[in-house]
């Protein structure tokens, strides 16, 4: 189980929102590259960035602080990025500049042909940001809630080649509520590309409990709050959950 550091980009500092609203957002840092190194030194596998401001304009707009975030983590880790990505242009930059996967979110919703040429074009470098309230896909930086239910987009996206998709609870982000496990077992179980799951982690509770998924092809989840608030250590939480792995995986042999 994987636990992948949350650095989200406003106005390029590093902030945390509450369920997605950018105006309750609490700035962690104003150096966006710093943090990445500190969450590398933390014992960090991969790195989750999202451009907040990209997601509601369309278009990216925090790309000084993510070049300052790739030339800081260098080639240590796989760095994946979401937020405003609607064009092949820009996938091909990202990937040249040293971003390992682009997140596509609102435009697969409401372009899937765009997301299937990005799928044909850069094979093994896209996933999906599926976001969701009530199990209700949302776009444009979850301002619209849709009629489109999670699973039927995400075994659509499945199909058009997608290499995962990343599951967010809006109602739980930044809220420490825990993860909606069901929600994220139900979809996981439906496709067959990995999940992973985001929103809500609080502590090693919702560590093991995804631990005890993880078969079912949960992946891994977003630590965003929880880390940086101090309710969770990320070295001390990867190693409980590379143990609850370990002990799910001996119950199943």
């Amino acid at each position: 189980m994987l636990l992948i550091p949350a650095i989200d980009l406003k106005d390029g500092h590093c902030v945390r929102l509450e369920q997605g609203d950018m105006d309750k957002a609490t700035v962690f840092s104003e150096d966006p590259g710093a943090m990445a190194k500190h969450w590398i030194a933390k014992g960090a596998r991969r790195l989750h960035l999202v451009d907040l401001n990209g997601a509601f304009a369309g278009k990216l707009k925090n790309e000084a602080a993510i070049k300052a975030i790739l030339k800081a983590v260098g080639d240590e880790i796989p760095v994946q990025l979401g937020g405003g990505i609607r064009d092949l242009e820009t996938i091909e930059r990202l990937l040249d500049d040293g971003i390992s996967t682009v997140i596509i979110g609102t435009a697969a919703v409401k372009n899937p042909g765009f997301l299937q040429d990005a799928c044909t074009a850069f094979p093994g470098h896209i996933m999906v940001g599926l976001d969701a309230r009530d199990g209700k896909v949302a776009t444009d930086g979850w301002s619209k809630i849709t009629g489109h239910e999670v699973i039927d987009l995400g075994k659509k996206f499945e199909d058009y080649g997608a290499e995962a998709i990343i599951y967010t609870d809006i109602g739980r982000d930044g809220m420490l509520k825990g993860v909606n496990l069901e929600a994220t077992v139900k979809l996981a179980q439906a496709v067959r590309i990995p999940v992973i799951a985001s929103g809500g982690l609080s502590n090693n509770k919702d560590i093991e409990a995804l631990c005890a998924v993880e078969e079912e092809g949960v992946m891994g989840v977003i630590a965003g709050r929880s880390i940086y608030a101090g309710d969770l250590d990320l070295t001390q939480a990867q190693k409980y959950a590379d143990e609850m792995t370990l002990k799910y995986a001996k119950k199943i042999s």
